[in-house]
């Protein structure tokens, strides 16, 4: 499936600080995380065992999946905890006013 460059996935009113919020974008899961004034966009799939991140927990920079505990950072993707070794894909954000863009046409890392 095609997907459009950048897209307006959600209102930022719609993210609570610290708390995961899973959407849809044609085939593409994305997991959006706000802390304070930042927002991420971050592949909603662990790249360790293909659990959903946005049912796991925000710890500090990272976020943890909540079947094995490993946790990815949430600039770079990198995991900064085992069992992942492999990065997750992480997609920048753009906020205009009260709208979230996330580019899934290019990834931060």
């Amino acid at each position: 499936m095609r997907r459009p460059k950048e897209v307006r996935v959600c209102a930022l009113s719609d993210l609570d600080d610290k708390a995961p919020l899973a959407v849809e974008v044609g085939d593409l899961p994305v997991v959006l995380v706000r802390v304070g004034d930042e927002v991420h966009a971050l592949r909603d799939q662990c790249s360790h065992a293909l659990a959903t991140l946005s049912t796991g927990a925000v710890t500090g920079k990272g976020i943890e999946c909540w079947l094995h505990g490993a946790c990815f950072d949430l600039r770079t993707g990198a995991p900064t905890s085992p069992p992942a070794v492999v990065p997750v894909d992480v997609y920048p954000v753009r906020i205009d006013g009260e709208d979230v863009f996330v580019d899934l046409g290019t990834t931060v890392n």
